[in-house]
């Protein structure tokens, strides 16, 4: 995690001087993948592919897979050591295990972090594998720093493609990544402000300016060289006398530009969502119903810049 979370930010150590640009000290510019762990890597599987997104890499060393839909990638790690690890149900119930944000530089990015309080992840490359640093996020969760990401990409080193499956399979319905929610212990909201604006540079959005149709908790943006790919981070504290006060990356919200052309095309593929009085799809979002006890996917009216 980090010491934000433990201290205040007087008597930190100035701005870096090989970051120029205050307002995204880290260069970011938006997310790479976000990982899934899971013992039962197939049934999370076919919940992807429902959802648009098609196989197109194996790792060289570990039991891992690549899934991807235009530029959203999602990795499967069913790798036994990660899978006995997580979410306290042993891997049975999938969990949002690490998001791997793009950086100008990760080396840089990686110690500019450590030097405002964020915990570092130890990493052990094998073979033939790159050596991606991170820190700690939610939960067990890990944000990674990634800088390959163009021609030449961490995908290149680290998975072997599947022979005879198109690499780049388009976005379902113009599918893009949006945001994640993450869930948060009780009033710990203004502790995560200050972690991601500190580390980040995110700002506030105001409590007026609400996406999709689950619009509670509050919403910081990042920002990014790219401004269409600055994303949302949304943190929700429990309710009163909820028990599951556990904080985790919950969920994941993807952008689409017609709503309802989104639903008609994921209902398509066999996609399922919540039609109640409280949750419903409207031309605003929808959301899915919950796979395998923990994967949903949020989807949110969206104009990809």
């Amino acid at each position: 995690m980090s010491d934000l979370l433990l201290s205040t930010s007087a008597g930190r150590e100035p701005l870096q001087a090989s970051f120029s640009d205050a307002a995204n000290p880290l260069g970011l510019d938006g997310v790479e993948f976000i990982e899934y762990v899971t013992s039962k890597p197939q049934a999370l599987g076919q919940v992807l592919e429902m959802m648009g997104f098609r196989p197109v890499g194996r790792h060289r060393s570990r039991e891992v897979l690549l899934y991807r839909q235009g530029e959203l990638n999602i990795v499967v790690n069913a790798h036994p050591t990660d899978a006995r690890s997580g979410g306290g149900h042993g891997g049975e119930v999938p969990f949002i295990s690490a998001i791997a944000l793009r950086v100008r530089d990760a080396r840089a990015a990686y110690h500019y972090v450590l030097e405002r309080g964020a915990w570092s992840v130890p990493t052990h490359a094998e073979v033939m594998e790159l050596n991606i640093p991170a820190i700690h996020g939610a939960g067990n969760s890990r944000i990674y720093f990634v800088d390959r990401y163009k021609e030449f990409s961490i995908y290149d080193v680290d998975f072997v493609p599947i022979p005879s499956v198109d690499q780049r399979p388009p976005a379902t319905a113009g599918l893009h990544f949006f945001g994640v929610v993450q869930y948060i212990g009780p009033e710990r909201s203004n502790d995560w402000i200050e972690f991601y604006n500190e580390l980040f540079g995110t700002e506030l959005i105001p409590d007026d300016q609400r996406f999709g149709i689950m619009p509670k908790g509050t919403l910081l943006r990042t920002p990014a060289l790219d401004p269409a790919k600055r994303f949302m981070l949304q943190l929700i504290e429990p309710e009163i006398n909820v028990v599951d006060a556990d904080e985790r990356l919950q969920r994941i919200g993807l952008g689409v530009p017609d709503v309802l052309a989104a639903v008609n095309a994921l209902r398509a593929l066999g996609v399922e969502f919540v039609e109640t009085a409280a949750a419903h799809t409207e031309q605003r979002g929808a959301i899915t119903k919950t796979y395998l006890g923990s994967v949903v996917f949020e989807l949110v009216h969206s104009e990809k810049a």
